[in-house]
């Protein structure tokens, strides 16, 4: 018996093709009902490791505990998993019931069943009204909600995700995250979410995983992630964040041309959270200058780059501050919150 606190655990996963690692050693453990990201950019085997989840990857060692139960080697088509995939991967031949309802019918439920099962299916979806439409004739917001009633119908255990909204519009894919965010914690369904997009894991997730080259680098809240990132690649990977390598005495961070006080002892990096950074001269504990080198006005905010002695800092300012002109020499300084330090 498992707790809910461990309901899917990889203890010591790892993938291996030929003389390629694609995980390694990934121990990670997901609560019932609870929204894991896996976040990462390409190839860093966050999809790899869903597929091992699914069942289509084996794992090369390790294993994969589900409600207490290995299931490493257990086939696909035994697991009571549901996979949603980037490409929706329906059927066009069949209408958006009968795609609902083909894991139904490869379960040997009855044809009645099927139905009912796959329209109450649509219908948590809000797709009543399109029972009847081939993939052909939906959306891509409609085909992404039919693939994921198609992978709720069979009241699976663990949800999969892999960038289900990669194909949407920006505006279509933040309506679609916070509808899935919505359904997943109104079913309390345990759900891997895979995702490259680090707003699309903030928004959606209770702790996010962050992945590079096979590795788990760091797991925790949102927040905690943003706030207080425990390495470097995380805080640099979580958005607008310069990170400096630099040395700390006596609660000083030094890097050429740059001090910033308040750092505990042993520090080797300062991270500077661009959207928590102002140009000006007012004292405070960030001391840095440098030349303004770069100003994008990004409708709500300008994104401005500082060329400064250790290097580019980029801070993001309300539009209602707008940076000065390229070429001037500008002073930085933070709001709380705006410098942490690894």
């Amino acid at each position: 018996m498992t707790s809910n606190k461990h309901y899917l655990t990889l203890d010591n996963a790892t993938a291996i093709y030929g003389d390629s690692v694609a995980v390694s050693g990934l121990t990670i453990e997901a609560a019932k009902g609870e929204l894991l990201s896996l976040l990462g950019p390409s190839g860093c085997g966050k999809t790899t490791t869903l597929r091992m989840i699914a069942g289509f990857i084996r794992p090369s060692s390790g294993r994969i505990i589900l409600g207490g139960e290995d299931i490493s080697r257990r086939p696909v088509h035994t697991r009571n998993i549901g996979v949603v995939f980037q490409s929706y991967a329906l059927f066009p031949h069949l209408t958006a019931l009968d795609n609902v309802g083909f894991g139904l019918r490869m379960r040997h439920a009855g044809k009645a069943e099927c139905r009912e099962k796959a329209a109450a299916a649509l219908d948590t979806v809000g797709l009543g009204a399109y029972y009847d439409r081939y993939p052909g004739q939906l959306s891509g917001g409609q085909q992404q909600r039919v693939a994921l009633a198609r992978a709720l119908v069979i009241e699976p255990d663990v949800l999969l995700l892999d960038e289900p909204l990669s194909n949407l519009d920006a505006h279509l894919r933040a309506d679609m995250r916070s509808e899935i965010r919505s359904l997943q914690q109104r079913l309390g369904i345990t759900t891997v979410f895979v995702t490259h997009d680090q707003q699309e894991a903030l928004a959606m997730s209770d702790r996010v995983a962050v992945m590079s080259k096979g590795l788990l680098m760091e797991i925790g809240s949102p927040v905690s992630l943003c706030d207080r990132p425990k390495s470097a690649f995380t805080a640099s990977f979580l958005g607008a964040r310069t990170v400096i390598k630099g040395r700390t005495e006596a609660g000083r961070f030094a890097a050429p041309g740059l001090t910033c006080d308040g750092a505990p002892e042993g520090a080797t990096r300062l991270v500077l959270r661009a959207s928590r950074l102002r140009l000006s001269d007012e004292p405070g504990p960030l001391h840095v200058s440098g030349t303004l080198v770069n100003a994008a006005f990004l409708g709500d905010t300008y994104e401005a780059d500082i060329q400064s002695a250790c290097g580019t800092i980029r801070l993001i300012v309300p539009s209602d501050m707008p940076p000065p002109p390229v070429g001037t020499s500008c002073s930085i300084q933070t709001q709380p919150g705006g410098a942490t330090f690894i």
